[in-house]
């Protein structure tokens, strides 16, 4: 497999965008509520992991998983996994939120699980960085945005749907690439 430079910049065409990126209104967006039954598969954002650890999850997200098949990112589980070293492990509270990691991560079927492959990698860059300079991002975003960039056109090549609750990002990302298919939920 060998990586395309060139394809993916005459696809994305970064250096002819320069109008900033502005959230569209809610009523534009795909919405849970609005894609409730059977479907493509989904490829699950690591917000649907974090709000499920935290019992914040809306039935309507609970009922839409149980309906289509789900799929999970590599760059979820790192997401997902970094709290192992980033937590403190002299604070209290610490072992119970590994604990619940650990029990997600045990969940996960791995034929589900698949990371991104080289072109979605260097996609997801120019992506990031096209996403950082005309959606107005405070410095220090652009790490955040290359994790999602590289859900949303993983998603994109496995002909699979988003789902997630990061609204503006996601958003931001479909609007530079339209044939990439996510749904929201608040």
């Amino acid at each position: 497999m060998s990586f395309d430079l060139e394809a993916i910049l005459r696809r994305l065409k970064p250096e002819k965008r320069s109008t900033p990126l502005v959230r569209r209104p809610s009523k534009d967006l795909p919405f849970v509520a609005e894609h409730l039954g059977p479907g493509p598969e989904l490829l699950l954002d690591t917000t649907v992991y974090f709000d499920g650890l935290q019992d914040r999850s809306p039935a309507e997200v609970d009922q839409l998983m149980r309906m289509r098949i789900c799929n999970h990112s590599a760059v979820c589980l790192a997401e997902m996994t970094h709290a192992f070293g980033r937590l403190d492990p002299a604070n209290p509270r610490t072992k119970g939120v590994l604990d619940k990691c650990r029990d997600t991560i045990a969940m996960i079927r791995p034929h589900r699980l698949s990371e991104p492959g080289l072109n979605v990698w260097g996609a997801a860059g120019i992506l990031a960085g096209l996403t950082f300079r005309l959606g107005n991002y405070a410095k220090g975003q652009e790490r955040k945005l290359l994790n999602d960039a590289l859900v949303f056109l993983q998603s994109l090549e496995a002909g699979q749907v988003v789902l997630t609750g990061n609204i503006r990002d996601f958003d931001f990302l479909n609007q530079l690439v339209p044939d990439g298919r996510v749904i929201f939920y608040r």
